[in-house]
């Protein structure tokens, strides 16, 4: 303050120099008390300039008045020029305390937690030049959305949907395409298209039916038992015979075939009777082949579905559909697309089974049982066939015969796209699986009509002026019921585009199931904005409450109720576990049992009406309303509304499982501490992007556009980049299958306590039975792993220069 002053003194002095003339006058009326000031540099040869205060500018007094004032002069001037100075220096303090202030808020507001990344209800959406309306906010949208939606026919696109035959590569699902097509083309989308691939999908022969026969003691085939449902089959079974003494396996999980040694009864080189449910056909069957097992049988025992007197349950004719190829897509060219017939050299999935399968009903599952001698199976195994008790076997010879063949058949993806206003080179994408083996009314026709309700309700937003700010992909798939078959090919054959492109896949399958609960099966990221959302719906079965005012009722912990893992059997699993693009799969369900008619004949409009006892319209539009408000904050949201600080949690409960074993790892000079290392440099990568984005500011469109970048990619850094697509393609280190997987390792290290006897984990981690724990094998996961998610935090770091590792 001392310098400002000397240099305003040295300023008024060099000033009382110049010859110079000011005058003042005071001002009347509401302004009393108030100087007016006017100067003229009269410096020869130069134009007089005026200098102005707060003041009214006035003309110059008589001559006369201007020695009665004369001594006023020196500090007007300094007063005059001082108070710029004054100004300006206020200006700068009080700008530089706010700005200091606000950074210092946004860096420590602990309140915020994970909501960094949800965006403001007030974020707005700048309409077209040629659009008459106004700003666009959240509030807006969702208003529109929801009037929108409301005008559409769910229930009758649901009934007609199940009514038409739709199996992949029929006639029915041809026609069914077209009229899809058709019916995008009639929207206001900026694209529609089709793509077919050729893929090899496996039909059962109807000149040579499959087979179950009785055996005699020479081994000899005698009595055949009928296959009530012979059009029910499980594609990609190996085909041919298998024959020998059959034991009951409970779900043929990995645990159910070690209790069964357990208790002397030796699965290897016998037929399996293992029950529908806890996991899919394919790991029934891949768990049966890693136990020496020599064919499998699969039922639906009642104790598996609803029961009551006022429960519609499963005709106990009927068998239930399921593919058994543990991976997904065309298995006779994995990792490579299905396009214009390409022909590879001979090769297919490692997920193809090597033994026969084959579904039977409930009554055929009852005639087997009742034969079967040995131990009694345990209380949990026992079942609700007319059958007591359950008994482990054996039991007498079956002879299994399957003759499914092979067939390159024509599968077609439909799609239609709105395109972003700022971001259109990233998608946010929506699909629903189109085919079904039979009236597929819950497995298909439920998810195709959402996806046309959504179709329409957005291209009407989009005439009302709502443009998003990230493209929208809805698609259409084919081959579902292979294994997600359509959906994967479009992904192995776009997928150097796809995995920088796609932000977030959403799937309509398997939504309506029940009306009780609530489940989302979905990537760490997307479990903050599910939340979010969950509070936007009302409940379809609870008056006055929101979805998530539900699943909290009757228990605090929302994750827990809702949220699971992506299942290897949903579309949305490709995506992330092969692509490397976060996904969700949304289904209601019935509290208790599951559905009892998914992949059977029964699967129609009308048994779905009646389990839901006439809510199915109400559930649809729930759906409805939550996949479509989801799809606005992804594609409208200035900063994606993405958590990716989740995996931090993620790594840490993985790790958790490990530390148990530390001792034992350090009795063989063996240490965790590199996976150690590698979380903790990724969680520091994830904190210090979150303070760059609350200290950033929004309006700067290059920056977000960086932000945003790094946020959709989070998932496609947890592909390890050490194994190949071809020979692994699951690289997904959390939810793949393969030695580079935590969950393998976790199998692995278990070994340390087993001994190495069974089979642990067989089927998520590829251990060899027997073998016991391999020190090689350790480092060499242990180096996979540790490299995928270090390097996932060098990619969340940013730049090269900005990575700060500790290892």
């Amino acid at each position: 303050m001392e310098r400002l002053w000397g240099l305003l003194r040295r300023r008024a002095q060099r000033l009382s120099s110049r010859p110079s003339q000011t005058i003042y006058k005071r001002v009347e009326g509401t302004q009393q008390g108030r100087l007016e000031e006017e100067e003229e540099d009269r410096e020869e040869g130069v134009e007089p300039s005026a200098h102005f205060c707060p003041m009214e500018l006035r003309g110059p007094e008589p001559l006369g008045s201007r020695p009665a004032r004369q001594n006023l002069g020196f500090w007007a001037v300094a007063g005059r020029r001082a108070a710029p100075y004054l100004v300006l220096i206020a200006l700068l303090i009080f700008t530089g305390a706010f700005l200091l202030g606000y950074v210092a808020f946004r860096g420590s507001c602990q309140a915020c937690g994970d909501d960094v990344l949800v965006v403001s209800e007030d974020l707005n959406h700048e309409l077209g030049a040629d659009s008459h309306q106004g700003t666009l906010y959240w509030s807006d949208l969702q208003a529109m959305f929801l009037q929108l939606l409301g005008e559409g026919h769910l229930e009758d696109i649901i009934r007609q949907t199940s009514l038409r035959q739709r199996m992949a590569g029929s006639a029915g699902m041809a026609a069914l395409a077209q009229d899809i097509r058709e019916a995008l083309l009639h929207q206001q989308l900026d694209h529609v298209w089709m793509d077919t691939h050729y893929v090899g999908l496996q039909f059962p022969d109807p000149d040579h039916p499959n087979t179950l026969h009785w055996v005699n003691a020479s081994g000899r085939p005698e009595e055949q038992l009928p296959l009530e449902d012979p059009d029910v089959y499980c594609p990609y079974s190996a085909t041919g015979n298998a024959t020998g003494e059959l034991v009951y396996a409970h779900y043929g999980r990995s645990e159910d075939l070690q209790d069964l040694r357990a208790r002397g009864v030796e699965p290897t080189g016998r037929l399996l009777l293992v029950r529908l449910g806890m996991i899919n056909f394919a790991q029934k069957v891949a768990s049966a082949q890693d136990f020496g097992a020599r064919g499998v049988l699969i039922y639906p025992d009642p104790a598996d579905f609803s029961q009551g007197p006022h429960k519609i349950s499963l005709s106990s004719y009927r068998a239930v559909y399921g593919h058994v190829h543990l991976g997904t897509g065309d298995p006779y060219t994995p990792g490579f697309p299905s396009f214009n017939q390409t022909q590879f050299p001979p090769v297919q999935s490692s997920g193809l089974p090597s033994i026969p399968a084959q579904p039977i009903s409930a009554d055929i599952a009852s005639l087997l049982l009742r034969k079967l001698e040995g131990p009694v199976a345990p209380q949990e195994w026992q079942g609700h066939l007319p059958v007591s008790p359950y008994r482990l076997g054996p039991g007498p010879g079956l002879h299994l015969g399957v003759n499914n063949h092979r067939a390159s058949t024509p599968i077609s993806n439909i799609f239609g796209c709105i395109e972003g206003r700022s971001e259109p080179d990233h998608y946010v994408v929506i699909g629903a699986q189109r085919d079904a083996w039979g009236p597929g009314a819950a497995k298909s026709a439920v998810g195709t009509a959402i996806l046309l309700e959504l179709v329409r309700t957005f291209s009407s937003m989009v005439s009302n002026g709502f443009r998003p700010r990230r493209s929208l992909l809805f698609i259409s798939w084919d081959g579902g019921d292979f294994g997600s078959v359509g959906s994967t090919e479009w992904l192995e054959g776009y997928l150097s585009v796809l995995h920088l492109k796609a932000v977030v896949y959403v799937s309509l399958d398997n939504a309506v199931l029940g009306d009780d609960k609530f489940h989302a099966k979905t990537s760490p990221l997307l479990i903050s904005l599910i939340e979010n959302i969950l509070k936007q719906v009302d409940s379809p079965n609870r008056s006055g409450q929101t979805l998530y005012e539900q699943v909290v009722f009757n228990n605090h912990s929302w994750e827990a109720e809702v949220i699971r893992p992506l299942p290897m059997d949903s579309s949305a699993y490709s995506f992330t576990a092969f692509a490397g693009v976060p996904a969700v799969e949304f289904s209601f369900t019935e509290d208790g049992p599951a559905y009892p008619f998914l992949h059977t004949k029964e699967d129609t409009y009308e048994n779905l009406h009646r389990v839901l006892r006439g809510r199915l319209p109400a559930v649809a539009q729930a759906v409805a309303q939550l996949a479509g408000q989801l799809l606005i904050r992804l594609s409208h949201d200035h900063l994606l509304p993405l958590d990716f600080g989740r995996y931090g949690d993620v790594v840490l409960r993985h790790i958790g499982s490990l530390n148990e074993f530390s001792g034992d790892l350090k009795a063989r000079g063996l240490t965790l501490q590199w996976v150690y290392s590698a979380r903790g440099d990724y969680i520091r990568a994830a904190e210090k992007l979150r303070k760059e984005i609350y200290s950033s500011e929004e309006s700067d469109e290059r920056l977000t556009r960086m932000y945003n970048v790094r946020i959709m990619r989070v998932e496609f850094y947890f592909l390890s980049q050490y194994v190949s697509p071809a020979d692994s393609p699951f690289r997904h280190i959390f939810l793949g299958r393969g030695d580079h997987t935590l969950g393998a390792l976790l199998d692995h290290v278990r070994l340390l306590r087993s001994g190495g006897s069974g089979a642990l984990g067989a089927v998520s981690s590829q251990v060899v039975p027997g073998l016991g724990f391999q020190e090689s094998r350790f480092r060499r996961q242990l180096a996979l792993l540790t490299w995928t998610l270090q390097g996932a935090a060098n990619a969340l770091s940013g730049d090269v220069w900005n990575i700060d590792n500790n290892f």
